[in-house]
C-alpha cells in the first residue's frame, strides 16, 4: 500500500481528489501532464488514479501521463452543464460520481469547489500533506532529472559570475562595455542563458552591497567593487518541471575584512553540516549544530546573523519537505535537499553559500560542483 493508499484508508475516505493545472506541484506529481488549464485528479484505494482531462488533450494525455486518462465528457460533466449546473457544481457532480464516497482533499484544494462537493459526501482535509510526503523521497529517475538542472544552474552561475570577473571597476561602480554592469543586467544574461538550454530561471537573486543583508533582496541597480555580491539562482526545467538551487557569493576586488571572515564561517559551517547528514539524521539537529557552530565563530542566530533555516526540500517545487529548520524531522534515504547557511549584517552585508544533495544511508550525496571563490 502506497502513502497515499494508506492516508485514504486512515482517513476513512473512498477517494482522494486534487484540482489544478500541472502549476500545482501535486497535481502534476500525480499526472506526470503538463497542462496550462485545470485537470482533476481522482484516486481510490488500491485503484489506478484517473485524470479527468478536456477532449482536446485526451490524446496528449494518454501519451504522457501515467494516470489512466478520462475525458469530462465521459466522466458525465459536460451533461451537468447542459443540465444548467453551474461549473464548480458540475464538477463536484463529476467528482462525487467517481470517488463514490468520502472524498480526501489536499489543503489547497478550491473552496468552491470543496463547499459544492461536501451536499455529495463528505470533505476531509489531508492535514498529513500525504502526497507531500511522497513526493520529498526521490526516485533514482527524479534524482537524475535533478542532476540534469543542477548542471544548468551551475553553467548559468558561471555565466553571471564570469560578467563580473570580466567588468572594470571605474570609481568604485563595475563596467562593462563602458556602462554600469547592473544587478537586472546580469539577471537576465543568467535568465536568457537558461532559457536557450530549456530551463526558467525566475526572481533569480542578483544583490550587492547593503542589499545582501537581506537574503532575498532580489537586488538593483549597479554592481560594486570590493563589496559583496549574492547570486542565488533556482531554476526549473520546463519538460520535467524539476528544479535545482544554488547560491555563491563573489567579491570583484577586496573583500572587507568582516566579510572575508563571514565567508569562511559560512563556507565551514556547510561543510560541518554536510559531514552530519544522512539517512536517520533530524533536520531540527542539523540546524541547532549549525546556529552553535556560528556561534562558536562569534556570531549570532536571531534578527541578524544566521537568520532561516539551514536548508529544505527540492523538486517540482524549489522549496518543499524536508526542513532543516527548528521544526524539520527525520530525513530519509532519497531525500533532496539544500545546505545553505548564511549571516546577514546591516552595515556590513551578507553572505550565503547553497549546494544542493540527495540523503542516503551513509551521508550527502551532492550534486553542486561549482567552485567557491569568493574574490574574483
Amino acid at each position: 500500500m502506497n502513502g497515499l493508499d494508506s492516508a485514504i484508508q486512515d482517513a476513512g475516505t473512498a477517494a482522494y481528489v486534487a484540482y489544478g493545472s500541472s502549476a500545482d506541484a501535486n497535481v502534476r506529481y500525480l499526472t506526470r501532464f503538463r497542462t496550462t488549464d485545470p485537470v482533476v485528479y481522482v484516486q481510490r484505494q488500491d485503484e489506478r488514479g484517473m485524470v479527468v482531462v478536456p477532449q482536446m488533450e485526451h490524446e496528449r494525455a494518454v501519451r504522457e501521463s501515467t494516470a489512466a486518462v478520462v475525458t469530462r465528457a465521459d466522466a458525465g460533466y459536460l451533461e451537468y452543464i447542459k443540465a444548467g449546473e453551474p461549473r464548480w457544481r458540475a464538477t463536484a457532480h463529476m467528482i462525487a460520481d467517481l470517488a463514490g464516497g468520502p472524498v480526501l482533499v489536499p489543503a489547497n484544494f478550491p473552496l468552491a469547489l470543496a463547499r459544492e462537493l461536501e451536499s455529495f459526501h463528505p470533505v476531509v482535509l489531508d492535514e498529513r500533506g500525504a502526497v507531500e510526503a511522497m513526493r520529498a523521497i526521490k526516485t533514482p529517475e527524479e534524482i537524475e532529472h535533478i542532476r540534469s538542472v543542477q548542471r544548468a544552474t551551475e553553467a548559468a552561475m558561471e555565466h553571471g559570475i564570469a560578467l563580473i570577473r570580466s567588468s572594470v571597476p571605474k570609481g568604485g561602480i563595475l563596467h562593462r562595455d563602458s556602462a554600469p554592469l547592473t544587478s537586472e543586467a546580469v539577471r537576465a544574461e543568467m535568465h536568457a542563458y537558461l532559457l536557450a538550454h530549456g530551463y526558467r530561471g525566475v526572481d533569480t537573486i542578483v544583490s550587492c552591497g547593503p542589499d545582501t543583508a537581506l537574503p532575498h533582496n532580489a537586488g538593483t541597480g549597479p554592481l560594486r567593487e570590493d563589496e559583496p555580491i549574492v547570486i542565488d539562482v533556482y531554476p526549473q526545467d520546463e519538460l520535467t518541471g524539476y528544479h535545482a538551487d544554488m547560491t555563491r557569493t563573489v567579491v570583484k576586488g577586496e573583500p572587507s575584512p568582516a566579510i572575508r571572515e563571514m565567508y569562511e564561517a559560512v563556507r565551514d559551517a556547510k561543510g560541518h553540516a554536510a559531514s552530519m547528514l544522512r539517512a536517520g539524521a533530524v533536520g531540527a539537529d542539523l540546524y541547532r549544530a549549525t546556529v552553535e557552530f556560528l556561534r562558536d565563530c562569534g556570531y549570532e542566530s536571531n534578527t541578524q546573523g544566521f537568520t532561516h533555516s539551514l536548508g529544505h526540500g527540492v523538486g517540482l517545487e524549489v522549496h518543499e519537505e524536508p526542513s532543516l529548520g527548528p521544526q524539520g524531522g527525520v530525513l530519509i534515504a532519497g531525500n533532496v535537499v539544500t545546505i545553505e547557511p548564511g549571516l546577514y549584517y546591516p552595515g556590513t552585508g551578507g553572505v550565503r553559500l547553497e549546494d544542493i544533495g540527495a540523503v542516503t544511508e551513509t551521508g550527502f550525496d551532492r550534486f553542486t560542483q561549482y567552485k567557491e571563490e569568493l574574490t574574483l
